[in-house]
């Protein structure tokens, strides 16, 4: 049975709607702002994270208010529900924002059905959480250099990392973090093209060679294709992932190659349907997922970790707990691999 099939026809009653500001400030130097989506019902609240980056939409829905969703519904109804429902009033600042909003209302509807139906998300899949690996995702500062790696590593050797390339990685640089052992995704953020997304990215061909060669074992995400960086990638597509395209199955039949590995964030797809197809497609062609966040602050966290769990718990998730996002390194954080709740209730942990 598709994955979907098992949650389409949950009820779910809705009496209320709420929402709630998130906000933190974050390793790669920007505060991040968040809502929280509270849908309640039942005497059961269900929660989703609005992960959409810019704080002037946040503010002008929490200024605005929830459109109206209460009722009774299946899941599937209450998606459908959704494409009546203006939830951006005065329209996104980028429309892939639209995909993030859905995410929230459609996980927090998810949620609180489970909640009602006093279960969880493994049960009504008819599967089992299972310790979840993930690694650290982080920028290296300006100029870059490993010391961030370093300090996290003397306080847990066994971390593993996801790192931004930029333009200024030199050849000793990557030598440094290839000697670590730790590196297990190189992120390139070559498909960011927007004017409102400068991520300062190189495409610089000998940058990608000084990956591809220096990090030989690492995925290398989301590189440009230009004539310039296709010779250099040529032969190396069995480890190139995508992440910021995967937005559901027309868009991984897009891509210009078939994959082998795939980042799936879930606030890309939008919609439950869109998401748990895209795991299906993937499970059924031997792709390689791993799981994405966005700097998610509060349940969408471990909404990304249940999902991990669940469906790609040994591979290079970047789902690590929040404490890992923040400007200092300090101990104490939980380590790789998470352990599931000992009792699951919901769409969370």
């Amino acid at each position: 049975m598709a994955l979907y099939d098992a949650v389409a026809d949950l009820s779910v009653r809705i009496d209320e709607a709420t929402l709630a500001r998130r906000e933190r400030d974050t390793s790669s130097g920007f505060e991040r702002v968040t809502t929280v989506v509270s849908l309640s019902g039942d005497g059961q609240t269900g929660k989703g994270e609005d992960v959409t980056y810019e704080a002037t939409d946040h503010d002008a829905l929490l200024e605005a208010g929830v459109p109206d969703p209460t009722g009774e519904y299946t899941i599937e109804e209450f998606s459908t529900r959704l494409d009546d429902l203006e939830l951006f009033p005065d329209g996104p600042s980028r429309e892939d924002f639209r995909h993030y909003r859905r995410w929230a209302f459609e996980s927090a509807a998810l949620d609180l059905a489970l909640r009602q139906a006093d279960t969880d998300l493994a049960s009504a899949l008819d599967r089992e959480y299972d310790p979840v690996r993930f690694v650290v995702s982080t920028r290296l500062g300006e100029p870059p250099t490993a010391d961030r790696v370093e300090r996290f590593l003397a306080i847990d050797p066994d971390l593993e990392f996801k790192l931004d390339a930029t333009a200024e990685w030199t050849d000793e640089l990557v030598e440094e973090l290839a000697e670590t052992g730790s590196v297990r995704v190189i992120d390139l953020k070559g498909q960011y093209r927007t004017e409102e997304v400068d991520l300062g990215q190189s495409t610089d061909p000998d940058l990608y060679r000084r990956v591809l060669e220096g990090f030989p074992d690492a995925i290398v995400e989301d590189p440009a294709l230009t004539d310039e960086t296709r010779p250099v990638l040529e032969g190396h597509e069995e480890r190139i992932s995508w992440d910021a395209p995967i937005t559901g199955i027309e868009s991984v039949e897009a891509l210009p190659f078939e994959p082998r590995v795939l980042n799936v964030k879930p606030s890309r797809f939008g919609s439950i349907e869109a998401l748990f197809a895209t795991i299906d497609y993937c499970g059924e062609r031997g792709i390689e997922m791993y799981g994405g966040g966005q700097f998610e602050l509060d349940v969408g966290r471990g909404q990304i970790q249940a999902l991990a769990s669940l469906f790609y718990p040994d591979s290079a998730n970047d789902v690590a707990p929040g404490g890992y996002n923040d400007p200092e390194v300090v101990e104490g954080l939980p380590r790789s691999p998470l352990d599931p709740p000992e009792q699951g209730s919901g769409f969370r942990w």
